[in-house]
Protein backbone atom coordinates (compact mmCIF):
# COMPACT_ATOMS: atom_id res chain seq x y z
CA UNK A 1 0.00 0.00 0.00
CA UNK A 2 1.35 3.52 -1.20
CA UNK A 3 1.66 6.16 1.61
CA UNK A 4 -1.39 8.21 0.04
CA UNK A 5 -3.19 5.59 0.24
CA UNK A 6 -2.57 4.92 4.00
CA UNK A 7 -3.10 8.30 4.94
CA UNK A 8 -6.87 7.80 3.13
CA UNK A 9 -7.46 4.60 4.75
CA UNK A 10 -6.74 5.95 8.36
CA UNK A 11 -8.47 9.01 7.83
CA UNK A 12 -11.87 6.92 7.35
CA UNK A 13 -11.33 4.55 10.22
CA UNK A 14 -11.01 7.98 12.31
CA UNK A 15 -13.94 9.85 10.65
CA UNK A 16 -15.92 6.77 9.39
CA UNK A 17 -15.39 3.52 11.31
CA UNK A 18 -18.77 1.64 9.89
CA UNK A 19 -18.11 2.80 6.46
CA UNK A 20 -14.16 1.42 7.10
CA UNK A 21 -15.09 -1.83 8.86
CA UNK A 22 -17.51 -2.24 5.64
CA UNK A 23 -14.64 -1.31 2.56
CA UNK A 24 -12.69 -4.26 4.23
CA UNK A 25 -15.16 -7.01 2.84
CA UNK A 26 -14.04 -5.57 -0.87
CA UNK A 27 -11.67 -7.02 -3.13
CA UNK A 28 -8.50 -5.66 -2.48
CA UNK A 29 -8.01 -4.07 -5.99
CA UNK A 30 -11.13 -2.09 -4.94
CA UNK A 31 -10.34 -1.03 -1.88
CA UNK A 32 -8.43 1.99 -1.95
CA UNK A 33 -11.60 3.60 -4.35
CA UNK A 34 -14.02 2.59 -1.86
CA UNK A 35 -11.62 4.55 0.78
CA UNK A 36 -11.14 7.41 -1.31
CA UNK A 37 -14.69 7.72 -1.54
CA UNK A 38 -15.60 7.64 2.42
CA UNK A 39 -12.35 9.66 2.92
CA UNK A 40 -14.26 12.24 0.27
CA UNK A 41 -17.40 11.76 1.99
CA UNK A 42 -15.95 12.30 5.57
CA UNK A 43 -14.29 15.45 4.39
CA UNK A 44 -17.45 17.38 3.71
CA UNK A 45 -19.97 16.09 6.00
CA UNK A 46 -17.36 17.01 8.56
CA UNK A 47 -16.68 20.62 7.26
CA UNK A 48 -19.20 22.50 9.60
CA UNK A 49 -17.62 20.35 12.34
CA UNK A 50 -13.62 21.78 11.41
CA UNK A 51 -15.49 25.64 9.83
CA UNK A 52 -17.78 27.39 12.17
CA UNK A 53 -18.94 29.89 10.11
CA UNK A 54 -20.98 29.35 6.95
CA UNK A 55 -18.84 31.36 4.32
CA UNK A 56 -15.88 29.57 4.97
CA UNK A 57 -17.94 26.65 5.05
CA UNK A 58 -19.12 27.18 1.02
CA UNK A 59 -15.61 28.21 0.23
CA UNK A 60 -13.98 24.83 1.28
CA UNK A 61 -17.09 23.11 -0.41
CA UNK A 62 -16.17 25.26 -3.51
CA UNK A 63 -12.67 24.07 -3.81
CA UNK A 64 -13.62 20.04 -3.55
CA UNK A 65 -16.46 20.60 -6.40
CA UNK A 66 -12.71 22.33 -8.12
CA UNK A 67 -10.65 19.12 -7.22
CA UNK A 68 -13.90 16.99 -8.83
CA UNK A 69 -14.17 19.48 -12.10
CA UNK A 70 -10.08 20.12 -12.65
CA UNK A 71 -9.73 16.50 -12.78
CA UNK A 72 -6.71 16.60 -10.25
CA UNK A 73 -5.33 20.19 -11.29
CA UNK A 74 -6.75 21.73 -7.98
CA UNK A 75 -5.83 20.34 -4.78
CA UNK A 76 -2.40 18.77 -6.21
CA UNK A 77 -1.06 17.22 -3.13
CA UNK A 78 -4.08 16.42 -0.92
CA UNK A 79 -3.99 13.04 -0.19
CA UNK A 80 -7.91 12.60 -0.39
CA UNK A 81 -7.98 14.65 -3.46
CA UNK A 82 -5.17 12.79 -5.40
CA UNK A 83 -7.03 9.47 -4.34
CA UNK A 84 -10.62 10.92 -5.02
CA UNK A 85 -9.88 12.08 -8.51
CA UNK A 86 -7.48 8.59 -9.34
CA UNK A 87 -10.74 6.84 -8.73
CA UNK A 88 -13.09 8.56 -10.40
CA UNK A 89 -10.50 8.36 -13.69
CA UNK A 90 -9.75 4.82 -12.93
CA UNK A 91 -13.99 3.34 -12.80
CA UNK A 92 -15.84 6.36 -14.94
CA UNK A 93 -17.22 7.73 -11.95
CA UNK A 94 -19.92 10.63 -12.84
CA UNK A 95 -18.79 13.89 -11.86
CA UNK A 96 -22.01 15.12 -11.59
CA UNK A 97 -22.96 12.87 -8.96
CA UNK A 98 -20.08 14.60 -6.96
CA UNK A 99 -21.48 17.91 -7.31
CA UNK A 100 -24.94 17.42 -6.20
CA UNK A 101 -23.23 15.62 -3.05
CA UNK A 102 -21.43 18.74 -2.67
CA UNK A 103 -24.43 21.23 -3.59
CA UNK A 104 -26.62 19.01 -1.12
CA UNK A 105 -24.13 19.46 1.36
CA UNK A 106 -24.49 23.38 1.99
CA UNK A 107 -27.34 22.89 4.48
CA UNK A 108 -25.32 21.30 6.55
CA UNK A 109 -23.83 24.82 7.47
CA UNK A 110 -26.48 26.79 7.86
CA UNK A 111 -29.15 25.85 11.18
CA UNK A 112 -32.30 26.45 8.36
CA UNK A 113 -35.06 23.76 9.32
CA UNK A 114 -35.58 20.95 6.43
CA UNK A 115 -38.82 22.08 5.14
CA UNK A 116 -40.30 18.38 4.08
CA UNK A 117 -40.11 14.66 4.43
CA UNK A 118 -39.41 14.95 0.52
CA UNK A 119 -37.11 17.76 1.00
CA UNK A 120 -35.45 15.42 3.63
CA UNK A 121 -35.45 12.20 1.30
CA UNK A 122 -33.52 14.70 -1.32
CA UNK A 123 -30.71 15.39 1.04
CA UNK A 124 -30.52 11.51 1.51
CA UNK A 125 -30.23 10.49 -2.01
CA UNK A 126 -27.71 13.19 -2.98
CA UNK A 127 -25.53 12.04 0.22
CA UNK A 128 -25.84 8.86 1.25
CA UNK A 129 -27.73 7.52 -1.47
CA UNK A 130 -25.18 8.51 -4.30
CA UNK A 131 -22.10 7.46 -2.08
CA UNK A 132 -23.49 3.72 -2.38
CA UNK A 133 -24.36 4.12 -5.61
CA UNK A 134 -20.85 5.26 -6.42
CA UNK A 135 -19.27 2.32 -4.29
CA UNK A 136 -21.54 0.10 -6.45
CA UNK A 137 -20.11 1.60 -9.61
CA UNK A 138 -16.70 0.60 -8.56
CA UNK A 139 -17.30 -2.69 -6.92
CA UNK A 140 -19.53 -3.89 -10.42
CA UNK A 141 -20.33 -1.25 -13.27
CA UNK A 142 -21.96 -3.57 -14.94
CA UNK A 143 -24.32 -4.40 -12.12
CA UNK A 144 -24.47 -1.38 -10.08
CA UNK A 145 -27.00 0.30 -12.57
CA UNK A 146 -29.90 -2.15 -11.97
CA UNK A 147 -29.69 -1.43 -8.16
CA UNK A 148 -29.95 2.34 -7.96
CA UNK A 149 -33.66 2.13 -7.09
CA UNK A 150 -32.14 0.20 -3.95
CA UNK A 151 -29.52 2.27 -3.77
CA UNK A 152 -32.03 4.86 -2.91
CA UNK A 153 -33.92 3.40 -0.54
CA UNK A 154 -31.20 2.49 1.08
CA UNK A 155 -29.22 5.54 1.40
CA UNK A 156 -32.56 7.20 2.93
CA UNK A 157 -32.54 4.05 5.79
CA UNK A 158 -28.34 4.59 6.62
CA UNK A 159 -29.12 8.57 6.45
CA UNK A 160 -31.81 9.22 8.53
CA UNK A 161 -30.64 6.52 10.93
CA UNK A 162 -27.03 8.78 11.10
CA UNK A 163 -29.10 11.59 11.41
CA UNK A 164 -30.89 10.37 14.30
CA UNK A 165 -27.47 9.07 15.48
CA UNK A 166 -26.40 12.45 15.61
CA UNK A 167 -29.27 14.13 17.07
CA UNK A 168 -27.79 15.04 20.58
CA UNK A 169 -25.06 17.22 18.57
CA UNK A 170 -27.30 18.63 16.11
CA UNK A 171 -29.57 20.36 19.00
CA UNK A 172 -26.58 21.31 20.87
CA UNK A 173 -25.52 23.51 17.71
CA UNK A 174 -29.23 24.70 17.00
CA UNK A 175 -29.44 22.27 14.47
CA UNK A 176 -32.84 20.69 13.06
CA UNK A 177 -32.78 17.67 10.62
CA UNK A 178 -36.13 16.61 11.40
CA UNK A 179 -38.78 18.29 8.92
CA UNK A 180 -41.03 20.57 9.56
CA UNK A 181 -44.55 18.80 8.54
CA UNK A 182 -43.13 16.03 10.86
CA UNK A 183 -42.66 18.68 13.61
CA UNK A 184 -45.80 20.28 13.36
CA UNK A 185 -47.76 16.45 12.71
CA UNK A 186 -45.95 16.11 16.41
CA UNK A 187 -47.07 19.23 17.98
CA UNK A 188 -43.54 21.00 17.97
CA UNK A 189 -41.57 23.73 15.99
CA UNK A 190 -37.89 23.55 14.45
CA UNK A 191 -37.28 26.39 17.64
CA UNK A 192 -38.98 24.47 20.04
CA UNK A 193 -37.32 20.91 19.17
CA UNK A 194 -33.52 22.10 19.63
CA UNK A 195 -34.63 23.85 22.60
CA UNK A 196 -33.85 22.52 26.42
CA UNK A 197 -35.64 19.28 26.25
CA UNK A 198 -36.88 19.23 23.33
CA UNK A 199 -40.70 20.00 24.31
CA UNK A 200 -43.67 17.64 24.34
CA UNK A 201 -43.85 16.67 20.84
CA UNK A 202 -39.96 16.44 20.75
CA UNK A 203 -40.39 11.94 21.50
CA UNK A 204 -43.10 12.05 18.95
CA UNK A 205 -41.41 13.70 16.10
CA UNK A 206 -38.62 11.38 16.91
CA UNK A 207 -40.82 8.30 16.86
CA UNK A 208 -41.76 9.62 13.41
CA UNK A 209 -38.14 9.96 12.35
CA UNK A 210 -37.41 6.40 13.47
CA UNK A 211 -40.55 4.66 11.47
CA UNK A 212 -39.67 6.97 8.58
CA UNK A 213 -36.05 5.16 8.88
CA UNK A 214 -37.72 1.80 9.20
CA UNK A 215 -40.06 2.34 6.06
CA UNK A 216 -36.78 2.80 3.74
CA UNK A 217 -34.90 0.19 5.67
CA UNK A 218 -37.85 -2.01 5.39
CA UNK A 219 -38.59 -1.46 1.45
CA UNK A 220 -34.75 -2.12 1.04
CA UNK A 221 -34.23 -5.59 2.62
CA UNK A 222 -37.27 -6.71 0.37
CA UNK A 223 -34.93 -6.07 -3.17
CA UNK A 224 -31.85 -6.70 -1.19
CA UNK A 225 -31.99 -10.71 -1.55
CA UNK A 226 -31.69 -10.08 -4.89
CA UNK A 227 -27.83 -8.18 -4.43
CA UNK A 228 -24.97 -10.04 -6.05
CA UNK A 229 -22.17 -10.89 -4.28
CA UNK A 230 -20.08 -8.32 -6.23
CA UNK A 231 -22.24 -5.56 -4.66
CA UNK A 232 -22.76 -6.19 -0.99
CA UNK A 233 -20.00 -3.98 0.24
CA UNK A 234 -21.25 -1.13 -1.15
CA UNK A 235 -25.17 -1.74 1.30
CA UNK A 236 -23.31 -3.20 4.02
CA UNK A 237 -23.74 -0.27 6.23
CA UNK A 238 -27.38 -1.35 6.42
CA UNK A 239 -26.31 -4.67 8.58
CA UNK A 240 -25.91 -1.77 11.13
CA UNK A 241 -29.03 0.28 10.58
CA UNK A 242 -31.31 -2.03 11.73
CA UNK A 243 -29.22 -2.87 14.68
CA UNK A 244 -29.09 0.81 15.73
CA UNK A 245 -32.72 1.55 15.14
CA UNK A 246 -33.85 -1.33 17.45
CA UNK A 247 -31.70 0.33 19.72
CA UNK A 248 -33.26 3.52 19.71
CA UNK A 249 -36.66 2.25 19.89
CA UNK A 250 -35.79 1.54 23.79
CA UNK A 251 -33.68 4.71 24.04
CA UNK A 252 -34.25 7.93 22.60
CA UNK A 253 -31.90 9.22 20.82
CA UNK A 254 -32.63 12.48 22.78
CA UNK A 255 -31.49 11.39 25.89
CA UNK A 256 -27.80 10.57 24.15
CA UNK A 257 -25.96 8.97 21.72
CA UNK A 258 -26.95 5.52 20.01
CA UNK A 259 -24.04 2.63 20.44
CA UNK A 260 -23.27 -0.42 19.27
CA UNK A 261 -20.22 -2.83 20.87
CA UNK A 262 -17.32 -3.01 18.46
CA UNK A 263 -17.81 -6.55 18.64
CA UNK A 264 -21.56 -6.39 17.91
CA UNK A 265 -20.72 -4.25 14.47
CA UNK A 266 -18.20 -6.61 13.33
CA UNK A 267 -20.72 -9.90 14.20
CA UNK A 268 -23.44 -8.22 11.65
CA UNK A 269 -20.89 -7.06 8.94
CA UNK A 270 -19.21 -10.61 9.13
CA UNK A 271 -22.87 -12.44 9.05
CA UNK A 272 -24.21 -10.26 5.95
CA UNK A 273 -21.15 -10.18 4.24
CA UNK A 274 -21.27 -13.43 4.22
CA UNK A 275 -25.06 -14.67 3.87
CA UNK A 276 -26.51 -11.35 2.21
CA UNK A 277 -29.61 -10.79 3.03
CA UNK A 278 -32.51 -13.65 3.39
CA UNK A 279 -35.85 -13.40 0.73
CA UNK A 280 -38.61 -11.91 2.66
Amino acid sequence: MSQNAQIVMDAVRAADHDRYLTALYAPADKRDALFSLYAFNAEIAGIRDRIHEPLPGEVRLQWWRDVVATGGEAGAGHPVADSLNTSIAAFNLPKPAFDNMLEARIFDLYDDPMPSRIDLEGYCGETAAALIQLAAMVLDPVEAPRFAELAGRAGCAQAITGLLLLLPLHRKRGQCFVPVDILAAAGSSPEEFVAGDGGPGAKRAVAAMIALAWDHLSAFEQGASALPVSLRPAFLPLALSRAYLTKMESGSPLDGVTRLSALRRHWLLLRRAGKGWPAL
